[in-house]
């Protein structure tokens, strides 16, 4: 039996567009240069493929900056797909630019229609729970129509905060099997992962959390040495993939991909 939190059949992505110069940052630490961010989505693709699962490449968006940050616009889980509210204005529309791809794989496709914002960044899907990160791109009404939407596929979720300054709450952490969660101590420190296995990135390293586990592969941000090598004596199959651009605007490996296994061919 399959583990539906990190054993995938489909991955949808989209290719980096020439305006991702203009893509959102919290702090301008430089352009970002788009072969090089071209070579390494081509990377992050084709290792997604080598676990043998399908992958829909999406074309570039150029008139969103930051479509290629995929995750953000939906969440989807076993027995349906929700499209996501934003809370940056200048993403609204990637929304609607997915939905398509999501409706030629899920039957039930539902979205956040009311007042409040959800991202997927702040969407950590756990082998017991759903646990959602209020930040600045998520908020109080987006969470509860959201626990509205999941409860009635079966799902529990839970609200966290997403530490102060922080993007998205999976900027400090991700799954690493339906236990096992990566974290920076600052976030581990909240008392949110109460329960599980957390593995901590190291000092400095921080950025490496943003990381995914797809089937065999722990995908990891390249340039954090001592993170990759606690997860591979930890005994996960690690990839590491140079994010350097992605990072940037704040972009990490999990934001580059929607993760499922299709309820029908696509």
């Amino acid at each position: 039996m399959t583990d539906p939190t990190f054993e995938f059949s489909h991955a949808i992505t989209r290719r980096p567009a020439p305006s991702i110069i203009d893509g959102l940052r919290a702090q301008d630490v430089g352009t970002p240069d788009l072969d090089k961010m071209l070579a390494a989505h081509a990377h992050y693709v084709a290792t997604l493929k080598e676990t043998g699962a399908t992958v829909i490449e999406l074309p570039p968006l150029d008139a969103f900056p930051d479509g290629v940050f995929v995750e953000d616009t939906a969440l989807c889980l076993p027995k349906g797909a929700i499209l996501m509210r934003p809370g940056a204005p200048s993403r609204m529309g990637e929304v609607g630019e997915m939905e398509p791809a999501l409706r030629s794989v899920y039957d039930d496709v539902r979205q956040i229609s009311g007042n409040g914002h959800v991202e997927g960044g702040d969407i950590l899907v756990t082998g017991r729970e759903i646990l959602v990160g209020r930040s600045d791109r998520t908020d109080a009404a987006g969470v509860a129509e959201l626990r509205e939407i999941v409860a009635d596929w079966g799902h529990s979720l839970r609200e966290v905060f997403t530490p102060e300054g922080v993007l998205h709450f999976k900027t400090d952490c991700s799954l690493l099997d339906g236990e096992t969660i990566l974290s920076t101590k600052r976030l581990d420190a909240s008392g949110c992962f109460e329960g599980y296995r957390v593995l901590h990135t190291a000092e400095g390293e921080e950025a490496a959390a943003n990381s995914i586990r797809f089937n065999q592969y722990v995908i990891c941000p390249a340039g954090f040495p001592r993170t990759a090598e606690m997860l591979d004596k930890a005994g996960f199959n690690i990839v590491q993939v140079d994010n350097r651009e992605c990072a940037k605007l704040d972009g990490g490996m999990s934001c580059l991909s929607l993760r499922f296994s299709a309820t029908r061919p696509a």
